[in-house]
C-alpha cells in the first residue's frame, strides 16, 4: 500500500512539473535619436493575442496571400510607461539611462513581486543610418514566464 501511495504521489509530482508555462513579454524602446526628438517607452500589451488567428499555412498548391485584417492584430488596451531619450541637444545623457535603467529595474522588481520570473532577455539597436536619417530606436524585450 505505502508503494502505490509514493507512486501515485510521484506520478502528481511529475504531473505538476509539467504543467503549461505561461509567458509575457514587455518590451522598451529607447530613442536613440540625435538631439533628444525620438521617443521612449515601455510597453506592455494588457490583452491576449491567439497567433493561429493572423496565421496563414503557404502551400505549392494553395499560396494565397494571407489577408489577415491590420485591425485586428492591433493591441488596443496596452500600458505605456514613459522613459528618457539617450540623447539631449548636449548629446548623450548619462543621466538620462541611469533614469531609465531605475524605471526598468522597478519595473522587473514588480514583475518579480507579482510572481513572475524573468526568463530571458534580448535586445537590439536600430541606428543611424547617415546623414538626414534620423532614426534610431535601442529595443529590449524583457521575457517573463509564470
Amino acid at each position: 500500500m505505502k508503494k502505490v501511495f509514493l507512486f501515485a504521489l510521484v506520478v502528481l509530482a511529475l504531473q505538476w512539473d509539467m504543467s503549461a508555462q505561461t509567458y509575457k513579454v514587455i518590451t522598451s524602446v529607447e530613442s536613440i535619436v540625435p538631439n533628444g526628438l525620438g521617443r521612449s517607452r515601455i510597453v506592455n500589451a494588457l490583452e491576449e493575442k491567439d497567433y493561429k488567428e493572423f496565421t496563414s499555412v503557404q502551400t505549392e498548391d494553395d499560396n494565397t496571400r494571407n489577408k489577415s485584417d491590420r485591425g485586428e492584430i492591433r493591441v488596443k488596451n496596452f500600458e505605456e510607461t514613459k522613459l528618457l531619450n539617450f540623447y539631449n541637444l548636449g548629446g548623450i545623457r548619462f543621466q538620462n539611462i541611469a533614469a531609465n535603467d531605475a524605471v526598468i529595474t522597478s519595473m522587473i522588481n514588480d514583475m518579480i513581486a507579482n510572481g513572475w520570473e524573468l526568463a530571458f532577455v534580448t535586445s537590439a539597436v536600430e541606428s543611424e543610418g547617415g546623414k538626414g536619417d534620423g532614426q534610431g530606436i535601442f529595443i529590449t524585450r524583457y521575457i517573463f514566464r509564470k
